[in-house]
């Protein structure tokens, strides 16, 4: 059930005053989190701040890691199933399919021009529905996409105003983080989702003591092996 309404007041203020912005009111996010199934994530300006050089693999954070381990493990609890979990990137980046595969996410995708294939690959796959996905991204090619799924988080980057409002009036995004892709990014939004699910404490004290129902979960993530898929001419192919 979705947390009350103080409980979502309170912890809009606490998202607030770290500098996010809610587009779509608290309640709602806290009611469509019910219906979340799977979680996916852009690469580039997500988990890192997008640079990139001839030779230099891009880079992610072991905080945002745990965090979006602990989101899973929240839907896990939510949902009593565990949740998809995936990375659609539009480029080659093979930091990205190690960090996947070392997460044990259900999928990644890379050179995928159009995300939307990707979305309705997923979708198709796993048996599961636009809506009930959420979505992190931070950038133009992310937006149809975007304006596809059920709960979307923007990534701030404070030289793009002008698309953030394009993204808003667009009704692309509902929450714009306050961290940029290199300071956090995912953690914030892994945190503000767990949050409005309603069991963060829940979830953080079972992970502390390594309980049962957590060792549960963690068994059933660390048996799902990542398949990896690319763009074949516009078609989604596998690379396994």
């Amino acid at each position: 059930m979705p947390i009350n309404t103080s409980d979502n007041q309170r912890l809009a203020e606490i998202f607030t005053a770290l500098g996010g912005t809610f587009v779509t009111p608290a309640t709602e996010i806290s009611a469509r989190l019910q219906d979340i199934q799977a979680v996916v994530f852009d690469w580039d300006g997500v988990f890192n701040d997008g640079f990139k050089g001839e030779g230099l693999p891009s880079i992610f954070s072991e905080a945002d890691s745990m965090g979006s381990n602990m989101l899973r493990y929240g839907l896990w609890r939510q949902n009593n199933t565990l949740p998809v979990a995936a990375i659609i990137s539009g480029e080659q980046n093979q930091t990205a399919r190690h960090f996947a595969s070392r997460e044990h996410f259900h999928h990644v995708y890379l050179g995928i021009p159009d995300k939307r294939a990707a979305l309705a690959h997923l979708c198709t796959i796993q048996k599961t529905r636009p809506e009930n996905v959420a979505f992190i991204f931070d950038d133009v090619n992310d937006l149809g996409m975007a304006a596809q799924c059920g709960l979307r988080l923007m990534v701030k980057r404070q030289a793009s105003p002008l698309l953030q409002n394009y993204a808003i009036n667009n009704n692309c995004c509902d929450y714009i983080t306050s961290n940029c892709g290199s300071a956090h990014a995912v953690r914030e939004a892994m945190e503000f989702m767990l949050g409005f699910i309603g069991n963060f404490d829940a979830v953080i004290g079972s992970r502390t003591r390594y309980d049962e129902m957590y060792q549960g979960y963690f068994d059933q993530r660390q048996a799902i092996v990542t398949q990896s898929f690319y763009n074949d001419s516009g078609v989604i192919s596998s690379t396994d």
